[in-house]
């Protein structure tokens, strides 16, 4: 079969391998039909290479025909439309129990130290094969695959893998009170999903911040009272407090993480990562840490005295400084975390079913080729061609 792997740092490239075969009883195959390109993935690209082997597949987010279902398989068969979470559960174990998928003890990656295992994303999460591929092997085929009805197009269900269930967990951890504001910081995929669940339901004041001319566009499309960092960077935080009743926001999204724009310094400490020997490299990642939490500081300040901040955005270092002393004089609340897809899964695919109150159908931007995947990943790195999110149809 076709795939995209990774073979170096900001080397892409779509190879054949082996197509994958059942290996446990209860697992299942797919045609991939549709995988998204996710911002995660531009870790991948560039400072989490550390953490991957050439021949890597990538991909997190795909949706498809089931193909050959293992043995024990009950509830599906042959021909079925499935969506295919990204963190890899079992459903049945304490964490499935509590809503907590993202942290399945099936699959935690334990001699990482890490959560439950997830598609196509690095030694740290298991080094598991990931969708951006003509087929895929899907373990827990009873519980982990969300099954959908034939009819709608792909696009009406594919996000059901990472984008919705996280933006939709990102706005239920930020607890906005009735009549409340949010601020979402970030307008890629994440943060502009998450203004659209919050406005249906029914928050009555969400920005959304960002530096992109395409995002804000998108945003503000929708309603959203968008404010560009490029103008307004040296007061963002008095401008957002003239919008809040001079006090701030009562919630903040920080939808950006890792990839954290105009952080220089960010920049050229991932970019320093890249030319140090793998387990120095994984070493520094793990230990030092590489991030500027320009955002996550930002939210800090933004957020009015008692309020929340819901941290969406994956940051990669494990000793990056954290202004406590300001945190907790303001009594912030702050919670964070992989989305637990199947917690919201309930929630949002009667939604999906009964129409597209999200504008998931037009939500991406690309659709692409798996070929043109190479380029595909260098375009949405440089935020080139108006690209905000891409799928891949294999």
């Amino acid at each position: 079969m076709r795939a995209v792997t990774w073979q170096g740092k900001r080397d892409i490239r779509v190879q054949d391998v082996p197509d994958p075969k059942l290996q446990d009883p209860t697992d299942v195959i797919i045609r991939v039909t549709s995988s998204g390109l996710c911002g995660s993935d531009l870790h991948l690209y560039e400072p989490l290479g550390p953490f991957l082997d050439p021949g890597d597949i990538l991909g997190h987010e795909p949706m498809g025909i089931v193909e050959e279902v293992g043995p024990q398989v009950t509830k599906l068969r042959p021909g079925d439309r499935v969506v295919i979470p990204f963190n890899i559960s079992c459903g049945a174990c304490f964490m499935c129990s509590q809503g907590l998928q993202s942290q399945c003890e099936t699959t935690q990656v334990r001699e990482q130290g890490m959560g439950a295992s997830l598609f196509g994303y690095t030694k740290l999460y298991g080094q598991v094969p990931g969708g951006q591929a003509e087929y895929l092997r899907v373990p827990f085929g009873d519980t982990l695959p969300i099954k959908v009805p034939e009819g709608p197009p792909d696009s009406r269900f594919l996000f059901l893998s990472d984008v919705l269930p996280t933006a939709w967990q990102g706005v239920a951890y930020a607890d906005v009170p009735r009549d409340g504001s949010l601020v979402v910081l970030g307008l890629g995929p994440i943060g502009d999903m998450a203004t659209r669940v919050a406005q249906h339901q029914g928050v009555r004041q969400v920005i959304g911040v960002d530096l992109v001319p395409e995002r804000l566009e998108r945003a503000a499309a929708h309603g959203v009272h968008t404010i560009d960092l490029n103008q307004h960077g040296d007061d963002v935080t008095a401008l957002i407090r003239d919008l809040t009743h001079g006090r701030g926001p009562d919630s903040v999204i920080d939808a950006v993480g890792m990839e954290a724009h105009g952080s220089p310094g960010a920049a050229l400490a991932h970019k320093a990562t890249g030319f140090l020997p793998s387990p120095v490299a994984r070493k520094m990642m793990q230990t030092i840490g590489v991030d500027k939490l320009a955002a996550l500081h930002l939210a800090v300040d933004l957020v009015r005295r008692g309020g929340t901040v819901s941290l969406s955005g994956v940051y990669g270092g494990m000793a990056d400084p954290m202004p406590m002393m300001t945190m907790f004089d303001k009594q912030i609340q702050l919670r964070m975390g992989q989305a637990n897809v199947w917690r919201w899964v309930p929630e949002i695919l009667p939604l999906l079913l009964d129409g597209d109150p999200f504008g998931v159908e037009s939500f991406a931007t690309h659709t692409l080729p798996l070929e043109q995947a190479p380029d595909a990943y260098a375009e949405f790195q440089k935020k080139q061609d108006g690209m905000v999110k891409v799928v891949f149809q294999p």
